[in-house]
C-alpha cells in the first residue's frame, strides 16, 4: 500500500530561530518569511522548542496586563513578559517528527497537538525539514485512476474478488463498490483496508451480498 511519507512532503529549507535571537529579530523573521512560527535552535542545531506568535501576544499582553492592572492580577503567561530572547519566548519541548513517519501520522500528531506544523528531526534531535498543513494536504492531489488501481489491486490480490464482478469507480477522492461478493464477513475488512489507501476522502458501500437460499444445489 502507497504511503507518503513526511520526508516526500517537508520543506527541508526551514526558517529558524536560534536560541539567542532577540524579540524584534523573531519578529522580523516572521514577517519576512510570512509564517507564524519558527523552530528553535541551540548551538548543535538540535531543536530545543518552537517560538509562535502566540508566545510573542503573550509577552505583549502580560506586560500591558502588568501595566494595567494590580501584580496579583497577572495575565497567564506573565512569566514571560521580562523575556526578550527565543529561549525564553519559545514553548518547550517542541512537537517534532521523524522524516520517515507517514503524512497520515503527522495530520494525526498535528490534529492531537492542534499545531500547524511539525519540525522534522534526525535521530539526534537536529532539524532536517519542516513539514506543515498544507504539505500534508498535497497527498489529497493524488489522480484518482492512481487510487482506483490501488483499491481494485487490494480487492483482487487480499479479497480473491472478480474486478468484473465488484466493481471500483473513484469520483474526487470518494471511492465506490458496487456488484456482488459471496463472502460478507470479509467485506467489513476490505472496507477499512480502503479507507486506508492514500487519498480517499471517503468510503461508499453498494455492496449485495449472495444468500444462502440463493446457492445452485
Amino acid at each position: 500500500m502507497k504511503q507518503t511519507t513526511v520526508a516526500d512532503v517537508m520543506t527541508r529549507n526551514a526558517v529558524v530561530a536560534r536560541e539567542n535571537a532577540e524579540f524584534k529579530d523573531i519578529v522580523g523573521i516572521m514577517r519576512k518569511a510570512h509564517v507564524s512560527a519558527l523552530p528553535v535552535l541551540d548551538a548543535e542545531d538540535r531543536v530545543i522548542g518552537v517560538v509562535s506568535e502566540g508566545d510573542l501576544l503573550v509577552k505583549e499582553a502580560a506586560a500591558a496586563g502588568e501595566r494595567g492592572a494590580t501584580r496579583r492580577r497577572r495575565t497567564a503567561g506573565a512569566d514571560k513578559a521580562t523575556e526578550v530572547l527565543a529561549a525564553g519566548l519559545m514553548t518547550q519541548p517542541a512537537v517534532t517528527i521523524g522524516r520517515d513517519a507517514t503524512v497520515a501520522e503527522a495530520a494525526g500528531l498535528m490534529s492531537a497537538r492542534r499545531v500547524k506544523r511539525l519540525p522534522v528531526v534526525d535521530d539526534w534531535g537536529h532539524l532536517t525539514g519542516i513539514v506543515s498543513r498544507a504539505d500534508v494536504l498535497t497527498v489529497f492531489g493524488r489522480e484518482d485512476s492512481d487510487i482506483c488501481a490501488e483499491v481494485t489491486g487490494i480487492m483482487t490480490r487480499k479479497f480473491a474478488l472478480d474486478p468484473r464482478i465488484v466493481e471500483v469507480t473513484v469520483t474526487s477522492g470518494i471511492v465506490t463498490v458496487t456488484g456482488q461478493v459471496d463472502i460478507p464477513a470479509s467485506v467489513p475488512y476490505m472496507l477499512d483496508d480502503i479507507r486506508h489507501v492514500e487519498a480517499v476522502v471517503d468510503v461508499r458501500d453498494r455492496l449485495s451480498y449472495l444468500r444462502v437460499g440463493d446457492l445452485s444445489p
